[in-house]
């Protein structure tokens, strides 16, 4: 991927190498630790979880940290990377939010180690990156990059950018109201549709992904050769039947709440392909 000459987010907060503060946001216990490290292992979306342990309130105050990181080189250069990647997403949903008569009004991307506090609650790094609603969020521990190349086998600096441009996909999501209409539906339906509405809402932040992709391409030619398989993989890697397959030898689809690896390709790809915000509704191709 292209990206060194890119231009640098104003909208990352670094929170590496500070502990999380203390006093107000919630305070999660050890069950809900363990329910999130359990969730991560099986690719669940983290706020569904602390959604489920009163863990989504508001009321958090704004905390500065002044201190410098004393990091890795590699660390400070993937700062760097998902900075200009954040500010790619910026230009694309700027433009396309433009386009439809709105104003894009872009998250705040908080790099942290070990654990961090967001307005769902305490989150250690073994949930992974996760976006969350209540504060208009991403957050991620650049140290996944490493679980991405070796435990999920998905190298390669696009498969980075997915990633992160998945996340921001949920901010698309919540901007527009779709996040909180699902929300609201999780919670007057059966556990097996609730999960399969976590899926539709996982598939078209995917799709937003390849949304993202597809006209940072047309418009600054990031693309390098490989780079569209290395997010094939990382969608494949993710995929629900593939983590249950590598933890528990078996495949259980009532419990997928982010989709299979075959439908997190072909969300991307379709998004990839089209460019056209339209073509992600999940929801609607999921009634037909």
């Amino acid at each position: 991927m292209r990206w060194r000459t890119g231009r640098r987010s104003d909208n990352v907060v670094d929170r590496r190498g500070q502990r999380p503060p203390r006093g107000r946001g919630v305070k999660l216990g050890g069950g809900v630790i363990i329910a999130l490290v359990a969730a991560a292992f099986l690719g669940i979306d983290p706020t569904l979880v602390l959604s489920l342990f009163g863990g989504g309130g508001t009321g958090m105050s704004e905390t500065r940290y002044d201190m410098p990181a004393t990091l890795p080189p590699e660390q400070d250069e993937q700062a760097q990377f998902v900075s200009v990647v954040l500010a790619d997403t910026e230009d694309t949903w700027g433009a396309l939010f433009g386009d439809a008569g709105s104003r894009y009004q872009p998250p705040k991307l908080i790099l942290f180690n070990d654990a961090v506090q967001s307005a769902c609650g305490m989150a250690g790094a073994a949930v992974g990156p996760f976006y969350c609603p209540g504060d208009q969020q991403v957050y991620i521990d650049l140290g996944f990059f490493r679980e991405l190349r070796s435990k999920y086998q998905a190298p390669g600096d696009f498969a980075q950018a997915y990633v992160l441009a998945h996340e921001v996909g949920h901010h698309v999501q919540n901007l527009t109201g779709i996040m909180g209409q699902v929300n609201r539906a999780r919670g007057s339906v059966s556990e097996a549709d609730a999960n399969a509405l976590s899926v539709l809402l996982e598939l078209q932040a995917d799709c937003y992904a390849g949304i993202w992709a597809h006209h940072a391409q047309r418009s600054r030619q990031i693309l390098e050769r490989g780079d569209i398989e290395e997010a094939m993989r990382a969608a494949a890697a993710v995929g629900d039947d593939t983590i249950q397959r590598r933890s528990t030898g078996h495949v259980v689809p009532d419990a997928f709440t982010h989709g299979s690896a075959e439908q997190r390709m072909g969300w991307f790809r379709r998004g990839l392909k089209s460019g056209n915000v339209g073509d992600c509704d999940t929801f609607q191709a999921a009634s037909r």
